[in-house]
């Protein structure tokens, strides 16, 4: 029996928009297991399943349906992409260039694992991170070294400056997903980065000024700074 996948929104959306995801043309309480498979931009791949039961019409709604078992149990329509799980340990998903998007496959199989039997049906779901209007403006003025990402129209819009951890580098996907809400967003990267420190002991904080002083006066930035991923100080 074949078995069609529906996503609304169908084809692609933001990582942080919610996707219903629903199966139909099973039998009656048939036994199905869910399974999601990613792989990122190092060919890392990444996967998550649950046990489902579809209802007296042969039809299994996320929404509506608890997991029976698998990568989480209960009422859980994203559950098959917030645990997506390393088949290698130890590794993290993070996207690294925010203008790909990232496809996620579904795949429905009869039967629950481990012993889920033959493909029923399968569907493609892309997830991207730059809504539509969003620019992306890379910054190297004096010593700052970042990503801008602007949300569309003549703003000025509130600002965020987003540092992100103490892993170095460059890292926009948190940035271009706000600047998908409204905000005007510095990706900042302090150390581990072209021409910055290599480490973290060796930043000086008079570089941190320098950004808030980028976006204070920045004509598109309203403007606020983060010192964190959660805090955001309004002028």
């Amino acid at each position: 029996m074949a078995a069609t996948v529906t996503l609304e929104p169908a084809g692609r959306c933001r990582w942080d928009e919610p996707v219903h995801i629903a199966v139909r043309g099973l039998a009656p309480g048939q036994p199905v297991t869910l399974r999601a498979s990613l792989r990122d931009e190092k060919d890392e791949l990444f996967r998550a399943h649950a046990r489902y039961c579809a209802d007296a019409h042969g039809q299994l709604d996320l929404e509506r349906a608890p997991a029976l078992g698998g990568s989480f149990t209960g009422l859980e329509p994203m559950g098959l992409l917030w645990a997506l799980e390393p088949e290698k340990p130890l590794l993290r998903l993070v996207k690294r260039d925010v203008q790909t998007p990232f496809a996620v496959e579904l795949e429905v199989l009869d039967g629950h694992d481990p012993e889920a039997g033959g493909l029923l049906g399968q569907a493609v779901h892309e997830r991207d991170f730059l809504a539509p209007g969003v620019r992306r403006e890379p910054v190297r003025v004096g010593r700052v070294r970042a990503t801008l990402f602007l949300p569309p129209g003549t703003g000025p819009f509130p600002g965020i400056l987003d540092l992100f951890g103490s892993g170095g580098g460059l890292c926009e996907y948190r940035a271009s997903l706000l600047a998908g809400h409204g905000f005007a967003v510095l990706a900042l990267a302090y150390f581990r980065f072209e021409d910055l420190p290599k480490y973290l002991n060796n930043v000086c904080l008079e570089y941190f000024e320098e950004a808030v002083d980028f976006m204070l006066q920045h004509p598109k930035s309203l403007c606020a700074c983060s010192f964190g991923p959660t805090n955001i100080l309004w002028r």
